[in-house]
């Protein structure tokens, strides 16, 4: 990759979302903020190799597609006020990126996650807006088609321009009936940064995980008493301590029990186990966990053991038996699994995987999952046919590698 083309990257990386914030802030629609962002990024990859990387490429991207907005909605001129207003915003000077950059991020998160949307439609058009994922990124992490993806997502920007929906942080009082639609969001983004499910990308994305944190932190500034904000970012903490242990230097994932722990970050570690500590005092005292709080106990667990010899597998497995109760998706039941194959043996694992294949059957993890307890069985051609499953799947380089050789490993 070449200076310019590393700098395109790391612009749209760092830049994509306070881009599509500002356009949409002023403009009021997210269809033309997307399509300008995309026009602006699209002139970068033109002009910037003749060119050469501009001072500032934030300010640069943010004037081109400010450009772009004006001109499109001139072309369209479906509304005189619109096109009066282009005329007088029409402005060659640079826009300020200082000050409200933040405010204008949160902005288009909390109007991407307005209750009048269904969950699912909140989520996927916050992950395009506002992480910056593509539609293919994004059905893979809902397990759905691209076109199905393409056409929720389209329905949720005519819904928010339709329903007039506010840019804008919305009031105290109504943040509690938008927070979840918002931590799914980040929880979801950090997820895609942590193991990014295209082939084309980085197996592990940082400036995505450090993203999600960061946005986590200021929602946390928010709402400091909501227990699944203090949850959601005391996981995001732990796993992130694990980053850099995870890819190995051929770049080939590396499974946590194989992990270097003295390469995990302690600074991470302590600031989320003292967010675990907070909110177990808090369940004692009646407050009810919620499924972030538990998966945060459950990297507790992981990151308290100096190896994995000492995890305590019983603890992990009633976590999940809480969470169970909680949310009762295959995933979770799959991850659990794993759980129980530590403290009752593959033979019972095995038997809770199979009946999640008829959900599950498209899903890479479920199939690794399978080839592993079919490993430990025994069942050595059962596992290689489960591996190959996995590796047509799975989409990450990294896992894919993992996965090629666990299978060539077999008897």
């Amino acid at each position: 990759m070449s200076d310019v083309e590393a700098a395109i990257t790391r612009a749209h990386h760092d830049e994509w979302a306070r881009v599509v914030a500002a356009l949409a802030r002023r403009f009021g629609d997210l269809d033309v903020a997307e399509e300008a962002a995309a026009e602006a990024f699209a002139t970068a990859v033109e002009r910037w190799p003749a060119d050469g990387v501009p001072p500032n490429p934030g300010a640069w991207l943010t004037t081109t597609a400010n450009h772009k907005a004006i001109d499109r909605i001139r072309r369209e001129n479906k509304r005189d006020d619109k096109h009066k207003e282009a005329r007088m915003l029409r402005d060659d000077t640079p826009p300020e990126l200082l000050g409200g950059i933040d405010d204008d991020r949160l902005r288009l998160i909390f109007t991407c996650s307005h209750p009048a949307l269904a969950m699912e439609a909140r989520v996927a058009l916050t992950l395009r807006m506002v992480g910056g994922l593509k539609v293919p990124e994004i059905a893979r992490a809902f397990l759905v088609r691209e076109t199905a993806m393409e056409r929720r997502i389209t329905r949720a920007k005519a819904k928010i321009k339709a329903a007039g929906v506010p840019y804008r942080v919305p009031a105290a009082e109504d943040l509690p009936a938008r927070v979840s639609g918002v931590l799914a969001v980040l929880f979801l983004v950090f997820n895609e940064g942590y193991l990014a499910t295209g082939p084309d990308t980085d197996p592990v994305r940082h400036d995505l995980t450090a993203e999600a944190i960061r946005l986590t932190r200021l929602i946390r500034a928010l709402l400091p008493r909501d227990g699944e904000v203090a949850g959601l970012l005391a996981l995001m903490l732990l796993t992130e301590a694990r980053r850099t242990a995870r890819v190995s230097a051929n770049g080939e994932l590396v499974a946590l029990d194989e992990q270097d722990r003295g390469a995990w970050d302690a600074a991470l570690i302590a600031e989320g186990h003292r967010l675990v500590r907070e909110r177990l005092a808090a369940a004692a005292a009646g407050d009810a966990p919620g499924r972030y709080q538990i998966l945060a106990a459950i990297n507790a667990v992981h990151t308290s053991a100096p190896d994995i010899r000492d995890t305590d597998w019983s603890q992990i497995l009633a976590l999940y038996d809480q969470l169970v109760r909680l949310d009762p998706s295959p995933i979770i039941a799959l991850n659990r699994a794993i759980a129980v194959a530590e403290v009752d043996g593959p033979q019972v694992a095995l038997a809770a995987v199979d009946p999640l294949e008829q959900t599950l059957a498209d899903y890479h993890a479920y199939h690794a999952t399978r080839a592993d307890l079919l490993r430990r069985l025994g069942r050595s051609l059962q596992s290689r046919a489960a591996y190959d499953r996995a590796i047509a799947l799975a989409g990450n380089t990294a896992e894919t590698a993992y996965l090629t050789r666990r299978r060539d490993q077999l008897r």
